[in-house]
């Protein structure tokens, strides 16, 4: 902290946080609503999940229903995020669900729910990769460089450019949050203006009846998705709508870089979820209305369209004209900006979720690291970079097929982690909650709702993805791990690898699994920083200045500068930890836990 804390040195407030060493105040509203519903990738999320609600396997699943479904998975994507707004309230934690999760349950659920947030953003890196690889040279040949654009089918050198955009986005996610969230304002405004242009476009084609012979009228009875079988159709398509929502919990992941921690990461993530609804509902509809849901030409239920629906749709929307080709140029740069840009923000949550995993040393000291100058995680950071590219190549060289389970497996992983927070939220509160009307409703009736949604979609989904011909390839084979649906068989293999490496730490380390660092406790917190104003500065347009806080170990404190205790007022100057007032509050002050 800086000098000007020393006044309130004995002071504790219940809306500030235990830093991190992470930079206070970097981000407001508007940037943490830009960054969460950047983190979604709206356009790359649409080309590679569409296809696979309308149909999969050959056969349709959701077919003019997707845009039911899509409205369907808004349901406990909302009151998921109603749970997130209520638990950050109590505890603004870059850790989120581990952290919530092991103060409501105990350390097994709470280490298992920060895996599975580290666990879905490694699978989906490898996607997003590829999608970035793949578009860098598509969206050149756009450009008039003709020769470049057919390296877009090469699978080595998409995957050469794959690689090289995770090493540029872990660089950006290095070098600083605010870096990033000015990035993302560029990112994200490209997306959504183009995907407004395309729904409009492709609605005004199928009203004006210049649409193709198989396109459709949309009725409201597309909406409707209960006519359809929950277990083989609903449960599945909605786990696979889940994932274009999500993302929006990176607004909370960021919650000790925002003003006003305790508030503001809560409300972004409502009002992302919100935008994100309005969004997603006009380009389904769109999408469905122009293409239609069959087999024949750009159809949705057509196989060979499921992986990338905005580049079979293009062409045959815009035409071969000046305008159509640039309106396809701008099509392609949305998809590769949406993936880039995600690929971006996927980095950030993972890192400050394994940075609180390393603050609680519930995974080793080093992912606590914080950079001095760019107050960034660096270890958890460039970790999560490596290990992303690692399992990008690796299932690049087992098979190119098995990326296109990865979107199905990471549904499940979305599903089990959400879940758990829902699950916590209730816990948490399940003393205070009954104090009012509000309560019961906010932190008991929705976050039980979404939790048990998602668990019914996580139960029937995965019945489903076992099935041997859920996922086929090219060739009309079935894609398999030993004779069980590949998609399966990622996620779940996913979970259990979670918990081998739990036990392997457990016994390196257990202090954190005996409650030593993290305790389990109910909404009685109290968190400390310092009562210093906030003040204009140059940065972000919603942007202020917070105190900044200074880590235990000292490594981000200003070359002659004072840190002070905030509880005791007592002056650090020389190297080493702050002093420790709690070791369960300051765990890195623990020596037996290096």
């Amino acid at each position: 902290m800086t000098d000007s804390a020393s006044s309130h040195a004995g002071e504790k407030r219940s809306d500030q946080v235990d830093s991190k060493g992470l930079k206070g105040g970097a981000l407001g509203l508007l940037s943490s609503v830009v960054v969460g519903m950047a983190s979604t990738a709206p356009a790359y999320s649409l080309a590679a999940s569409l296809g696979f609600i309308v149909a999969s396997g050959g056969a349709l699943l959701a077919g003019v229903k997707a845009p039911g479904i899509v409205l369907l998975a808004f349901v406990p994507m909302y009151l998921i995020a109603v749970a997130y707004q209520e638990l950050n309230k109590a505890e603004p934690d870059c850790g989120t669900t581990f952290t919530w999760a092991t103060r409501a349950f105990g350390p097994i659920t709470g280490w298992l729910g920060g895996w599975g947030i580290i666990a879905a953003d490694v699978i989906v890196m490898a996607n997003l990769a590829q999608v970035a690889g793949s578009y860098s040279f598509t969206f050149m040949g756009d450009l008039g460089l003709t020769g470049v654009a057919d390296l877009a089918n090469d699978q080595f050198w998409s995957t050469v450019a794959g690689v090289i955009w995770i090493v540029i986005m872990t660089w950006i996610c290095y070098r600083g949050i605010e870096l990033s969230a000015r990035i993302q304002y560029v990112l994200l405004g490209i997306e959504v203006v183009v995907l407004i242009m395309f729904a409009v476009f492709a609605l005004i084609r199928v009203y004006t009846g210049s649409a193709e012979s198989y396109s459709l009228t949309p009725t409201l009875d597309w909406f409707n998705p209960f006519t359809l079988d929950f277990g083989s159709v609903i449960a599945p398509a909605v786990l696979t709508a889940v994932f274009i929502y999500w993302g929006w919990d990176t607004a909370v992941s960021v919650n000790e870089e925002t003003a006003d921690p305790s508030k503001t990461p809560g409300r972004a993530a409502i009002i992302s979820t919100l935008l994100l609804l309005g969004t997603y509902a006009l380009v389904t509809v769109a999408a469905v209305a122009f293409a239609g849901v069959g087999t024949d030409g750009v159809g949705l239920g057509n196989d060979a369209n499921s992986a990338d629906v905005f580049a079979a749709i293009g062409p045959a929307l815009f035409g071969d004209s000046t305008l159509g080709n640039l309106a396809m140029l701008l099509l392609s740069a949305s998809i590769l900006t949406s993936a880039s840009a995600s690929t971006q923000t996927t980095i950030l949550p993972t890192a400050r979720t394994a940075l609180s995993m390393g603050v609680y040393r519930a995974l080793p000291a080093r992912f606590a690291k914080i950079h001095p100058q760019f107050l960034t995680p660096t270890w958890a950071t460039i970790a999560m970079g490596g290990v992303s590219i690692g399992f990008y190549l690796l299932f690049t060289l087992i098979s190119v097929q098995l990326l296109g389970a990865l979107i199905g497996s990471v549904g499940l992983m979305i599903a089990f982690y959400y879940g758990l927070t829902g699950f916590a939220c209730v816990w948490y509160y399940r003393r205070s909650m009954w104090s009012s009307f509000r309560n019961v409703i906010m932190r008991g009736l929705f976050p039980l709702l979404g939790g048990l949604m998602l668990t019914a979609a996580f139960v029937y989904g995965l019945q489903q993805y076992a099935t041997v011909d859920w996922l086929t390839d090219d060739n009309g084979d079935n894609v398999t791990i030993f004779g069980i649906g590949a998609v399966a068989v990622v996620g779940i293999g996913a979970l259990v690898l979670g918990v081998v490496v739990m036990l392997v730490w457990w016994a390196v380390n257990p202090n954190f699994f005996r409650g030593r660092t993290l305790p389990r406790q109910t909404d009685d917190l109290v968190l400390a920083t310092t009562e210093a104003e906030s003040i204009p500065r140059f940065g972000l347009p919603d942007s202020k200045l917070m105190p900044t806080m200074i880590a235990p170990d000292l490594s981000n404190l200003p070359p002659g500068q004072t840190a002070v205790n905030a509880e005791t007022g007592e002056e650090v100057t020389r190297p080493g930890a702050l002093p420790p007032t709690d070791t369960q509050r300051h765990p890195r002050a623990e020596s037996d836990d290096q």
